[in-house]
């Protein structure tokens, strides 16, 4: 039976605070709702539009609350004892359920937290804010915490409450801008949103979650409640030894790979996490790469941004699987002997509207001035670095993949874009910085201060910075007056090169600094020679197609390029389809075209990146000194006529040197004179002219007898045959 109505309202509940909590504009139910003590006695408040008649189950007992004249679902009533009680609605149709009161908890946010939140230094923030199955009071549920300082009100919603944001209005606490509330049996897997008040009292489109684990599967956006502790990681041997594997001196050979084109299963299905976990760890390690470099992975709502407009910075895509699953991946390749690179974007993020855009009514995550907040290029929106609480927010999420993911490296997207406040922009439509420049000096700080963190909480990790410019010390050291990266793509290189691979052989002499220009800067910073998606997208075609000729001698050319790179001082990078020489440009929506190794040629050129990369991890010269000039020395840099290269690779003391020589012409040098650091015999380590490559298996059978007198400033010399299109690695033989 529904209860009677109250005609005298309790003293802390007057009728236009009734009147606000029926409306849904209270920001502070905490104060309202719950147990209270009024006159000695416990009394609790319970507000559910959807009841007719409410009860308080306490002690054994059924007291039933009555219903607040003039605010339908508002009950109140004394319930005795201070022993916990639970609650029991009744709907107009007598369907009755049981829940728990989330007014009657306390706060699970301690004091620390809150400090750490408002200094902006809580490195763990995903700790603190986000959706967390926990138990509180000795009852089982979900912590919900959000950032959103100038919110009038915060609400969650989701099924558990019909998407009513009346009903579960979180607790601020105090200056910090944070909101929480404890919602008991919400479990794993409930879809969420917040529902947020601006300043201005109206309602904001519903929000995802900025520090929610899950997400659901796109075009759906809510966030998903995802319980993401008691992992059984397997990969304590790696953990302690990828110092070693991530160092500058390594062999590092990185396998770029998108997951949603890698492969894709029956009707199309893309691959999970788990599958992935098998077999794309299995091809990665039977080609011999070091490390596999995943397209960003945080949750983002369009297919066709490839993830690099993401919304949910701290939920693994859902497009493969669950958290867990994403865990497995990485297990799985560190068991396998791979580290995991994610790219991440912490430049820009899209402004959809259940996202961080004008979050709680105000531009708080971004800046409000679209001269210092837009990208025009990319009609994304750009963080407000100077925002401590923002910093705080992007550093934390470096810091989470890495400790909850056991991810070994970040590659930072745009970075470039981040130094420069006149970045892609016209004369007046940029802000100077304080001191009248066009460094963007906060995204600097934070750059330093993210690096700072990163390698003094994981210091076997690394950091590599997409960054396209000259801009100086990008891989030094923090406290030597760098960025802190620890390595940097080298852009100037890729383009350069792949301009000179572009020209018709006849008309490669004209252009021979293209491929040498790049050993004037080479040791300047720790550098990666990258051939990304980017090189294969927009119209620039396929690494196949840029090569020129009939297929034999594009395959013949990229053979040529891929041998000429491995010997290049720097780490390697490649994405995926590249090493089998795919045709087509990459297209997200299908995978790579495997049939292509159904051809001899194809299939050749897979099987010479695989042995370029076996030879590249044996060998110390080709890796241990990449940063350091003393590892370099040229041979022949000047023979543009010929446009023949060669130069030695040093390694340590007692590594065997390398000599490197690329015919970048159709034309065979049969007797081309080169100097040798030792006279007697020298053995071809790799020929990517022969056979087992689709080459014409021409040579000098293997090996290379020497002879002392001076040449290209070398005690010895020999005189070799040098293939069309080729590049020969040759070493010593004792």
């Amino acid at each position: 039976m529904p209860s009677g109505p109250i005609t005298t309202l309790p003293d802390h509940l007057p009728q236009a605070v009734a009147d606000r909590i029926r409306a849904g504009t209270h920001d502070n139910l905490f104060a309202c709702l719950g147990p209270h003590d009024i006159g000695g006695a416990r009394w609790v408040v319970v507000f559910d539009p959807g009841a007719a008649a409410m009860a308080a189950l306490a002690g054994g007992d059924t007291i039933l609350l009555d219903q607040v004249a003039g605010a339908g679902g508002l009950f109140a009533g004394p319930v005795p004892g201070d022993a916990p009680y639970r609650l029991r609605g009744t709907g107009p149709d007598g369907a009755a359920w049981e829940m728990e009161d989330p007014y009657r908890f306390g706060p699970v946010l301690g004091e620390i937290d809150e400090y750490l939140i408002g200094e902006g230094t809580h490195h763990a923030l995903w700790h603190a804010l986000g959706a967390h199955v926990t138990e509180h009071e000795g009852t089982r549920g979900t912590h919900f915490a959000l950032w959103a300082p100038n919110a009038r009100r915060v609400s969650v919603v989701g099924d558990f409450n019909g998407w009513d944001g009346r009903r579960h209005v979180l607790r601020r606490r105090g200056a910090t801008g944070v909101w929480e509330i404890f919602l008991p049996d919400v479990p794993e897997g409930t879809a969420y949103k917040y529902e947020i008040l601006g300043p201005d009292g109206k309602a904001l489109p519903l929000k995802a979650d900025p520090v929610g684990f899950g997400s659901q599967h796109p075009p759906a956006n809510a966030s998903i409640v995802r319980d993401i502790g008691g992992y059984g990681w397997r990969d304590a041997d790696w953990m302690d030894s990828r110092a070693g594997r991530n160092a500058r001196t390594a062999p590092i050979s990185i396998y770029e790979v998108h997951l949603g084109s890698w492969r894709r299963k029956a009707e199309g299905r893309r691959i999970s996490y788990k599958e992935a976990a098998e077999e794309l760890v299995g091809y990665a390690t039977d080609m011999g790469f070091t490390h596999l470099e995943l397209l960003p992975v945080s949750e983002y709502p369009f297919d066709g941004s490839w993830g690099y407009q993401p919304v949910g910075l701290y939920a693994p895509t859902i497009r493969h699987g669950p958290p867990h699953e994403f865990r497995d991946l990485v297990d799985a390749a560190h068991t396998a002997g791979l580290g995991v690179i994610l790219d991440w974007v912490p430049g820009h993020f899209p402004s959809d509207a259940h996202g961080l855009a004008q979050f709680d009514g105000t531009a708080l995550y971004e800046h409000a001035d679209p001269k210092e907040g837009f990208h025009k290029d990319w009609n994304t929106l750009i963080y407000n670095y100077g925002r401590r609480e923002v910093r705080n927010y992007l550093i934390a999420n470096a810091l989470y993949w890495l400790e909850e993911y056991h991810v070994d490296g970040l590659r930072v997207d745009a970075v470039a874009s981040m130094l420069y406040r006149d970045y892609s922009r016209e004369p007046g439509e940029w802000v100077p910085n304080i001191h009248g420049g066009n460094e963007n000096l906060e995204a600097i700080a934070f750059l330093k201060e993210m690096n700072t963190a990163t390698y003094g909480a994981h210091p076997g990790i690394m950091t590599v910075a997409e960054e396209s410019t000259s801009f100086p010390q990008v891989s030094a050291p923090v406290d030597a007056g760098g960025l802190g990266f620890g390595f940097k793509w080298n852009m100037g290189w890729m383009n350069d090169t792949l301009r000179y691979m572009a020209e018709d052989p006849v008309n490669r002499k004209y252009h021979h600094d293209k491929v040498t220009f790049g050993l004037h800067y080479a040791f300047s910073e720790n550098f990666v020679l990258p051939i990304s998606h980017d090189e294969v997208v927009h119209g620039k075609g396929s690494m196949y197609t840029r090569m020129p000729g009939g297929p034999a001698e594009k395959l013949a050319n990229l053979r040529a390029y891929y041998g000429f790179m491995w010997g290049h001082p720097g780490k390697k990078l490649l994405f995926m389809g590249q090493e089998f020489g795919q045709i087509t440009e990459w297209n997200h929506d299908t995978e790579i075209a495997w049939d292509l190794l159904d051809d001899p040629g194809h299939k050749g050129l897979q099987r010479l990146v695989r042995d370029l990369n076996t030879v590249y991890r044996a060998t110390p010269a080709l890796h241990v000194r990449d940063s350091e000039a003393k590892g370099f020395e040229w041979l022949e840099g000047g023979d543009a006529d010929h446009s023949v290269i060669a130069w030695i690779r040093h390694g340590q003391g007692g590594d065997k040197p390398v000599v490197m020589l690329t015919n970048f012409t159709p034309m065979e040098r049969s007797t081309y004179r080169i100097g040798l650091p030792c006279a007697g015999a020298w053995r071809e380590a790799l020929n990517t002219d022969a056979r087992i490559y689709g080459g014409g298996n021409r040579g000098n059978m293997g090996r290379i007898e020497s002879r002392t007198g001076d040449s290209h400033g070398q005690p010895a010399h020999a005189e070799i045959y040098l293939p069309p299109l080729t590049t020969l690695f040759l070493t010593p033989d004792s």
